[in-house]
């Protein structure tokens, strides 16, 4: 199965600021020596040479993640603004998908305000189905496109076929791949989901607060955490931050080294970015996650910064 990132943020939508693009071009243009110029090709290796921090940004939409699977399935976790993005590539495939599975970890605003302008939820042909183990989420849902939040309604305006499950204790079957969930520590409550297609699982916890009981070899845990490929793992903070903001429901980009060092997990992508985070940030606290894992004797670890438009092959 391909993982793609469509929004990565937290909290709030954070587009990079006019200011700072001119810095990142600044900072670019000083750089530059009299042999980077000389030939197309001397000024792509200068390009490619450049920091990813620099060239480049890791995003500012809200979270997104899309999953397609070998045999050609969607599965969407979670709608914020990024699914905005990802309705617009969709509606430019030669053959766009129509059977369209949304997985909702919770319903703060940054996890399901782009969901009213997804494109393909106003498409006829299309059947959207959205997954919670909340029981009355529908409403919740609806609640998000109504007046005076919104102009217009879910039930007048969104033409598709749209169906809500409420999600059991059973794994959801969609095509060759089963998706499960468990609840983790969060204001008000969030899932996380696991994806599994033919291999190891794909595990997707945003808006975590990592606790003592997660790193617990029980069998709970162990079927969810256990033989799991990759991971995608809220690091909003510093461990200093995580320390002073107890109980906000996010966790440090170190304790996630923890957590997947004891797990046995070997990638891990950094998520849920602060919204004060600039790009230079990010790359800084890559590195520092980077450097940790190698104290810890876990050079194997693979840590990444989830960054919008990447995809990745599990």
């Amino acid at each position: 199965m391909i993982v793609r990132f469509w929004g990565v943020r937290g909290s709030i939508p954070s587009p990079i600021s006019p200011e700072a693009i001119r810095g990142k071009i600044a900072s670019a243009i000083q750089r530059i020596r009299p042999a980077d110029l000389a030939s197309p090709l001397t000024r792509q290796r200068f390009l490619a040479d450049l920091p990813p921090w620099l060239f480049g940004t890791y995003g500012g939409n809200s979270a997104c993640i899309e999953i397609r699977t070998q045999d050609q399935h969607q599965i969407i976790l979670d709608a914020g603004s990024g699914i905005r993005e990802l309705g617009y590539a969709m509606a430019k495939e030669p053959h766009p998908v129509t059977d369209i599975h949304v997985f909702i970890t919770h319903f703060h605003y940054d996890h399901l305000q782009g969901l009213p302008f997804f494109g393909p939820a106003y498409n006829p042909a299309a059947n959207v189905t959205f997954y919670s183990p909340v029981e009355g989420f529908d409403a919740i849902v609806r609640e998000h496109m109504a007046p005076p939040y919104f102009p217009v309604t879910m039930d007048d305006t969104m033409r598709s076929n749209i169906n809500f499950v409420v999600l059991d204790g059973n794994p959801v079957e969609i095509g060759a791949a089963q998706v499960t969930w468990r609840p983790h520590k969060h204001p008000g409550g969030a899932v996380a989901y696991r994806v599994v297609e033919s291999g190891p699982g794909f595990v997707f916890s945003t808006d975590t607060e990592l606790q003592e009981s997660d790193f617990q070899k029980t069998t709970e845990n162990t079927a969810f955490y256990g033989n799991v490929d990759m991971i995608v793992l809220d690091s909003q903070y510093t461990l200093g931050e995580a320390i002073q903001k107890y109980d906000w429901g996010h966790s440090s980009f170190s304790l996630g080294v923890d957590f997947v060092t004891a797990w046995n997990i070997p990638k891990l992508f950094l998520y849920h970015h602060d919204p004060v985070y600039d790009d230079h940030r990010l790359y800084k606290n890559l590195q520092s996650a980077r450097w940790y894992a190698r104290s810890l004797g876990n050079a194997e670890l693979e840590v990444y910064i989830s960054e919008e438009g990447v995809e990745v092959e599990i």
